[in-house]
């Protein structure tokens, strides 16, 4: 996380989204993540992260056996305490640590999630869409973070629905409850409301 001036907080809002759009399926990293803590929004996450894998995601894909698969690609892991989200605004204080350690940790304990990231550049930020796997599948959210709070932001057409302060979403809630448990009751709430996008962050524009 780059510190912008405001410490350990981070900024971002992030969008329902249905599929990864073709040409943004690049820079793709796994990531799987392995929650000690996760309880009304204060979380203790470990994560590895393999840079330039691409694995496919699926409700079968198992974290663990993707892990062991690309264990050699694994060149960062980093624990990470944050506190619950308000206004697109979390505490996050992080710390790298030996990526030996980490896989070991992560492989004896935690509740997991396990996704492909892709990063890109869109009007004049940049975001990364997670495309989830296992028991989270077929779930996807874009994510647009900066140093500051993320105002005025020029959100791209392929965000469906605005997930900033669904704490349902967030991915130390998909820990414990995955998204494949209760997809068709959302799936049934939006399309009864109708989507949202934020209207407290300045002018929203579409890409």
């Amino acid at each position: 996380m780059t510190d912008g001036g405001y410490g350990d907080f981070e900024f971002e809002r992030r969008f329902l989204v249905r599929s990864v759009p073709p040409d943004l399926r690049d820079a793709p990293t796994l990531i799987v993540q392995s929650y000690y803590l996760a309880d009304e929004g204060y979380a203790l996450r470990l994560r590895a992260k393999a840079p330039e894998v691409d694995a496919p995601m699926a409700p079968s894909t198992d974290a663990l056996d993707t892990l062991a698969e690309h264990a050699d690609a694994v060149d960062l892991c980093t624990l990470t305490v944050k506190g619950p989200t308000a206004g697109g605004t979390r505490y996050e204080a992080e710390r790298e640590i030996d990526p030996a350690v980490g896989l070991q940790m992560i492989r004896r304990g935690g509740a997991l999630i396990v996704k492909t990231r892709y990063s890109a550049w869109l009007g004049d930020d940049g975001w990364v869409i997670d495309v989830f796997g296992g028991a989270n599948h077929p779930l996807v959210i874009a994510e647009c973070e900066r140093t500051g709070p993320v105002t005025d932001l020029r959100i791209p057409a392929f965000c469906l629905t605005e997930l900033t302060d669904d704490a349902r979403f967030s991915n130390d809630a998909l820990a414990g409850r995955p998204f494949g448990g209760w997809r068709t009751a959302f799936d049934a709430e939006l399309e009864s409301t109708g989507p949202h996008f934020a209207q407290d962050f300045g002018r929203n524009q579409r890409l």
